[in-house]
């Protein structure tokens, strides 16, 4: 195997306790990465239906998408599922691990809950042939360049890649009220170290314009997690939701 066609950035546990289970799921789900689990488990799902499997050996992956896949060692298909776009959840509970993949439309849950986790690995997954097709944060660049008021009306792309004292920026500009707005782009979803990475940049701008400069931020990327919208709402930042392709 060339160094090309290996994972670069994989991190397991074996064996861990509850806490340190769930911390683990907690920041890789938050983190973008896809999150598997195999232990023992049982599996209730509320929605359209009810189910509930009791306790066995399972492995859960849960997809920076939002997507969730519970798997038996038979078949190719999961017994239990989430589709894309749900919100991940882990915490520790009584000594189990308790995982919750949720959504709002229509409302249903799928609550797996770990006696023992035997296996949790977080992976950084970058597939060339997906990216081909969902785009990279350089066609999301692209978009907000050729029409940007995708982004908001009277909003006008001034440079790319502007410097600052925290990195550089991936569009400055400014609003129809001549106030600076940077964005940070992201190509898919994110959770609070983008909004962290925005915040930075924002306070370095404001420490280097004058005094009486107002200085916007806002992440643009095709979904946060819960998280990110908290805190994105607690240092005054805003999101805007766009993907690098599309209509």
């Amino acid at each position: 195997m060339s160094p090309d066609d290996a994972t670069t950035d994989a991190r397991t546990l074996a064996a861990p306790d509850a806490e340190t289970a769930a911390g683990f799921v907690t920041d890789g789900v938050e983190d973008g990465a896809l999150v598997t689990l195999f232990g023992r488990c049982t599996v209730d799902y509320e929605g359209r239906a009810a189910s509930e499997l009791g306790p066995g050996d399972r492995h859960v992956m849960l997809k920076p998408d939002g997507a969730a896949l519970v798997h038996t060692d038979e078949g190719q298909q999961p017994v239990n599922w989430q589709p894309p776009g749900c919100e991940h959840g882990c915490r520790a509970a009584d000594g189990e691990v308790v995982v919750e993949s949720h959504r709002t439309t229509p409302e249903e849950s799928l609550v797996v809950r770990f006696s023992a986790v035997a296996h949790a690995a977080a992976f950084d997954v970058s597939d060339p042939e997906s990216l081909e097709v969902v785009g990279t944060e350089a066609d999301l660049k692209e978009r907000v360049l050729e029409d940007p008021e995708l982004v908001e009306a009277g909003f006008t792309p001034l440079a790319t890649e502007r410097e600052t004292p925290a990195g550089a920026v991936d569009v400055y500009g400014e609003d129809d009220a001549g106030r600076t707005v940077v964005l940070e782009l992201k190509r898919r979803r994110v959770g609070p170290d983008a909004v962290g990475q925005l915040n930075r940049y924002v306070e370095a701008l404001q420490r280097d314009l004058h005094a009486d400069a107002e200085v916007r931020g806002a992440l643009v990327a095709p979904s946060v997690t819960e998280r990110a919208e908290a805190l994105l709402a607690e240092k005054g930042l805003e999101f805007v939701p766009l993907t690098p392709r599309g209509d």
